[in-house]
């Protein structure tokens, strides 16, 4: 399709983590930073302040590798998917939107990202009373211990073919893994990646199987 660049030959292109669909940053291409981005494949921007070129992670190292290029219906904004080697925004944060300005609690969705978020969060800054900042203040030998119980637990529901239980002892299990990660520096991107690595669409028989 043929894109729309405004009136000072820019198109909008909204980058996004191609394992945890997070929005990373929004930035601007003119036709030659488009064009370089699939020919390079890593993004490349226009910089409205510099007037020049730029390429992402050129002096940080946080360079974005580009899965996707979409535009939208009327061809006058982008969504790039990346797969990114470090933090997208200049302030060292994972993501540049960061600042909540209204959450509705009533429609307040989860994520693993946001659980995982927060029980880093509990991590860095303990919270007096929060179960999740004692775990970590005990350690890893607590954590681990917690983990083994709540296997146990999930074994014990799936026994009984005990649906609501399995469902409780798994959540229970989910948060304490987590809290594993957390405290070992593995991120969700790293298991969705993993994942992705093992999960093979076999098209001539189409069914899928892991490795």
């Amino acid at each position: 399709m043929e894109l729309k660049f405004d009136d000072k030959g820019l198109i909008p292109a909204i980058v996004q983590d191609h394992y945890t669909k997070e929005v990373l940053t929004l930035a601007y291409m003119n036709a030659e930073a488009l064009a370089l981005t699939i020919a390079e494949g890593r993004t490349v921007f226009w910089s409205r302040s510099r007037q020049a070129i730029w390429r992402k992670g050129e002096t940080s190292g946080n360079v974005q590798q580009v899965v996707s290029i979409t535009a939208d219906c009327d061809g006058d904004a982008l969504v790039v998917e990346v797969i990114k080697s470090g933090p997208a925004c200049h302030t060292g944060a994972e993501s540049c939107f960061f600042q909540p300005v209204y959450v509705s609690e009533a429609c307040k969705q989860f994520s693993w990202q946001g659980l995982y978020d927060l029980i880093r969060g509990r991590r860095d800054r303990p919270q007096p009373g929060s179960y999740t900042s004692y775990l970590f203040e005990k350690g890893k030998e607590k954590i681990l211990k917690k983990v083994g119980e709540e296997c146990t637990e999930v074994i014990i529901a799936g026994e009984k073919e005990d649906k609501a239980e399995t469902v409780y002892e798994i959540g229970d299990l989910a948060y304490h893994l987590l809290v594993l990660m957390v405290q070992a520096g593995i991120t969700v991107e790293d298991i969705t990646r993993e994942l992705e690595k093992r999960h093979i669409i076999d098209h001539k028989v189409k069914q899928e199987r892991m490795q």
